[in-house]
């Protein structure tokens, strides 16, 4: 990955970010499961007030990449406990795909957590979201099957977990 840069997302680039996030589930074919999410992944603004988010930028500043790091009983918060920590929305621009961004992001939460001192890093996904399962899978995350959950009918969320 040269020359990919990952920091906090400032203001003026969460239009950038909704941009990559909605187009990376649209790519996967993701609205299929759930169009009215495209309105969460939208609103960047939102997920920034209860998340510190983060953005991979190219040399040129263009948004490549973004991912949400959620403390637990924050807004954004969907499985995680206290002594853990959760990412959320990770998401990487079709054109920066197979540039290892993604791992890169995920990475880079896990850094986050253990300067927190968290003992875990944990997500949810959605079921059919299989590259992301393998990039969590080679990265060193396992499955928790008995924290997989169902926010509506039809949409089942898996959950791994890395301990730190």
């Amino acid at each position: 990955m040269t020359e990919i840069q990952i920091r906090p997302a400032r203001p003026d680039e969460f239009d950038a970010v909704g941009e990559v996030t909605v187009e990376a589930y649209r790519v996967e074919g993701f609205f299929e499961v759930d169009a009215e999410y495209e309105a969460k992944l939208r609103d960047v603004a939102g997920r920034a007030e209860h998340a510190e988010l983060l953005v991979a930028v190219d040399p040129d500043g263009q948004v490549m990449g973004s991912v949400a790091v959620v403390q637990p009983g924050s807004a954004l918060a969907e499985i995680s406990s206290p002594g853990e920590l959760e990412f959320r929305m990770l998401a990487v621009a079709a054109a920066a795909r197979g540039r290892g961004i993604g791992e890169a992001l995920t990475r880079t939460v896990l850094d986050r957590g253990r300067e927190l001192g968290v003992g875990k890093v944990v997500l949810s996904s959605l079921n059919v979201m299989r590259t992301a399962h393998r990039l969590y899978g080679r990265i060193g995350f396992r499955r928790v099957p008995e924290r997989d959950w169902h926010p509506h009918p039809g949409v089942d969320l898996i959950a791994y977990e890395y301990p730190l």
